[in-house]
């Protein structure tokens, strides 16, 4: 049985600007890129490739195409440690 290698988690010195108000918004609740342009007066294409970053490091879940909601803050550190 093949073990699934689980992504490294980002800590809050891995975020950056962007990183840290999108997180902001998903404490606030569900996103879509569309929203985060909106709100942090970014592109949607960023606010999505930052989002998918969240979503690699199993930060983010993605609820339905386009839709994100908080999953572990990353700004709270690794909660196995």
């Amino acid at each position: 049985m093949a073990v699934k290698n689980r992504p490294v988690t980002l800590e809050d010195d891995d975020l950056n600007g962007t990183d840290r108000a999108i997180v902001e918004e998903l404490e606030r609740g569900r996103v879509t890129p569309q929203f985060l342009a909106g709100e942090l007066d970014i592109s949607r294409p960023y606010a999505s490739e930052r989002l998918k970053r969240l979503l690699e490091h199993e930060h983010v879940e993605r609820l339905a195409p386009g839709l994100y909601e908080l999953s572990q803050d990353p700004r709270e550190g690794d909660p196995d440690d």
